[in-house]
């Protein structure tokens, strides 16, 4: 019954968005082919950028674009969505993922591995002033070194930056004092005149995440992110070792709620992984039934530690998505919040290959709460929007690997693609997603 819920949801998209052009004024074509679901067009709007990553669009319709170890580059647009001109804002090679813009549009965000900056910034012109300012600084410079960050409408004031672990099992993180693989809040008002210190300052919105990449508000102003797992990982049970990495662990989609407070809640990582595709190496604690999509395990359960505690202690994700997919960001189509837009980087250690597409996870309102319309325990809670002929013979010489998102004030979805150096715009023309 659910699956004709998603179908029901899925349809309502988009509908008063532009049309988007077939193509672009001097833009050549897409670099590799893609397809597309139902009722959806898109077009290459921008390429020869150096790593295209986190985006963002000012008031005025200008995209800014972190271009990875290079800075910051400004891109205006017509009336049909098409870039007209371009130039770097901001040179910093430093910068290399997250941006956001304060909810004023007068004060722009970006990050580098150790630091948030800020700059003031002027809508109308387009231009920055001054040199910028350290926001938060003493993040850690190696292992996942992308800093996401978001302001939340209701609370303009306090900004969430996302911290990954240091390595692929980073025990250490375990604590939340490491501050890592974890998500902080800060208080923007309060800021001291050398910015905050990221793992002393400000308070957690969730640890336990591996490398929670992308952050979205939904329409009640609660927090969702969705998070790379590890790789290679395997399971031993009574002394036998067996390889469950190809399938397992899955990506997650987790509700982080509220952020004006603390959330304490620990969301698994490093010892607590979430399973994917059902193995006969992952059952249950008598070994007669197989751990379904969703619930936790651990690699080696013991006696002090096992799934059974992973499910008393750990909060699960709400949602899974295929293991290595690697999600990089989640925007909702506001103001419906009828789906969550994900990008899947695509993976390195899976054969054969996944990801290198865009998904819709369709969302219902249920009770005032803004949900998945799958249940957790489905594989099948998204709906490919974007997506390569052959996913199983991609790499990052043969496929997009779709990275940052944002809706324009129209209802036009940008989305780059860092190895290939492309800008992309999608639009629903006809206001559907196809059925899952």
């Amino acid at each position: 019954m659910w699956s004709n819920m998603v179908f029901a949801v899925a349809a309502v998209l988009i509908a008063d968005s532009l049309a988007i052009p077939p193509s672009c004024p001097d833009i050549p074509p897409a670099r590799y082919p893609f397809e597309l679901d139902k009722g959806w067009t898109a077009v290459k709007v921008a390429g020869g950028l150096t790593s295209p990553r986190g985006l963002v669009i000012d008031s005025a319709g200008r995209l800014l674009i972190v271009e990875d170890g290079v800075g910051i580059s400004q891109h205006d647009v017509d009336v049909n969505g098409c870039i007209t001109s371009s130039r770097m804002l901001v040179s910093m090679s430093a910068l290399n993922h997250g941006i956001y813009l304060g909810i004023d549009s007068h004060t722009l965000y970006a990050s580098s591995a150790t630091t948030v900056y800020s700059w003031s910034y002027n809508p109308k012109s387009g231009n920055t002033d001054g040199a910028p300012r350290i926001v938060v600084w003493g993040m850690a410079s190696d292992g996942h070194a992308t800093r996401t960050l978001i302001i939340p409408h209701r609370h303009p004031d306090l900004l969430v930056v996302s911290h990954g672990s240091n390595s692929n099992l980073d025990y250490s993180a375990a604590s939340p004092a490491t501050a890592r693989a974890i998500v902080k809040v800060f208080n923007l008002s309060t800021l001291p005149a050398a910015g905050h210190n990221y793992v002393r300052d400000g308070w957690t919105a969730g640890y336990g995440l591996r490398n929670e990449v992308g952050l979205a508000f939904d329409g009640n102003n609660m927090l969702w992110g969705v998070e790379n797992s590890a790789d290679q990982l395997t399971r031993e049970v009574n002394g036998t070792l067996t390889d469950v990495h190809t399938d397992n662990p899955a990506e997650e989609l987790n509700f982080l709620g509220e952020v004006s407070a603390p959330n304490d809640a620990w969301y698994g990582y490093p010892t607590c992984f979430t399973v994917w595709a059902p193995v006969s190496a992952i059952t249950d604690t008598d070994g007669t039934h197989e751990l379904e999509v969703g619930k936790q395990f651990v690699m080696a359960p013991n006696a002090t530690f096992n799934d059974e505690s992973c499910a008393r202690m750990s909060v699960p994700p709400r949602l899974s998505f295929q293991a290595h997919a690697a999600p990089l960001d989640a925007k909702f189509d506001a103001p419906k919040y009828a789906n969550l837009f994900v990008t899947l980087h695509g993976s390195w250690d899976r054969d054969p290959p996944t990801g290198y597409k865009l998904i819709a996870v369709p969302f219902t309102r249920d009770g005032g709460t803004h949900a998945p319309v799958a249940p957790a325990t489905s594989r099948s809670g998204y709906i490919d929007v974007f997506y390569p002929p052959d996913e199983g013979k991609c790499s990052s010489s043969s496929c997009a690997r779709p990275v940052g998102l944002a809706f324009d004030a129209d209802g036009r979805l940008y989305m780059t693609s860092d190895t290939s150096g492309e800008v992309f715009m999608l639009g629903g023309e006809e206001g559907e997603l196809g059925s899952i």
